[in-house]
């Protein structure tokens, strides 16, 4: 299979074609991702709860990351496999070139981090040393202690302008790829028809270039809260391969997330 790249990600972007995405942790469930038509993969930071058990995303490390994009590249060899900069992960320059450069040996096309245009200055330094980044706004879960709880974000004039004015400056040093999430529906269209990059939504309704679900929610599988933004393929048809099936068929005609969904 032909390898997924940005390029890819902004030809759909161009054609109207909206593509899935969902988190992976390991070789096996990489493998049937790719198989069932999903060919950009995120190992994120969420694996501290849906895999290590943690009550949020600050325990992971760098070579927590590492070890599972490791596993997911051999599973999925032709997948955008994008990465998370933990907790911590770039907090110093040199720190953020040591963190990336672990990722990318182990197998990253691109790193993800979370934060507005204070982070401009390091996405440039990582885009002129060869590092292909992805930026994150909206709800960051490494900002849980921030935020008071996991929040919608940018609901009201103010913050949605200065999100919109994030992305803005984010792009202009260098981001090929944005993740909203949980954020209104109209803020989302905005961000995603001012920006040339894709624009992958979560919890960010229909309007974004892309979608993406952690595997656990998709399959119906997740502890505890079950966010408003997900939805259990796997109920709804009763075997794993066709339920991503199914979410790529949905994310593709525009169906899924529907207003049940998302935030107004």
């Amino acid at each position: 299979m032909k390898p997924t790249t940005v390029s890819t990600l902004r030809q759909w972007k161009q054609q109207g074609h909206k593509f899935a995405t969902i988190t992976a942790y390991d070789y096996s469930f990489a493998r049937l991702f790719a198989d069932e038509g999903i060919q950009v993969m995120l190992v994120g930071d969420s694996l501290g709860m849906v895999v290590q058990g943690h009550d949020s995303t600050l325990p992971v490390t760098v070579a927590d990351i590492a070890y599972h994009t490791q596993t997911v590249r051999r599973g999925a060899p032709a997948a955008l496999l994008l990465a998370d900069l933990p907790f911590m992960g770039y907090a110093t320059p040199q720190q953020t070139f040591d963190s990336a450069a672990t990722l990318m040996r182990a197998g990253a096309n691109m790193v993800k981090l979370e934060g507005g245009k204070w982070l401009a200055e390091t996405v440039q330094q990582l885009t002129e040393r060869a590092v292909p980044v992805c930026s994150h706004l909206g709800l960051t879960p490494q900002s849980v202690n921030v935020f008071g709880g996991y929040k919608v974000q940018g609901r009201e004039s103010a913050a949605a302008d200065r999100l919109l004015e994030d992305a803005l400056a984010l792009e202009a040093t260098g981001i090929q790829l944005l993740v909203l999430e949980c954020v209104p529906v109209s803020l989302a269209k905005r961000v995603t028809e001012a920006l040339a990059i894709p624009v992958i939504g979560i919890g960010a309704g229909n309007v974004t270039d892309g979608q993406i679900l952690v595997m656990h929610d998709a399959f119906g599988i997740t502890g505890g809260h079950i966010p408003k933004f997900a939805k259990n393929f796997l109920a709804e048809v009763g075997e794993i391969r066709a339920a991503v099936r199914q979410y790529v068929v949905e994310v593709e005609a525009g169906t899924y997330p529907a207003a049940e969904h998302s935030f107004q």
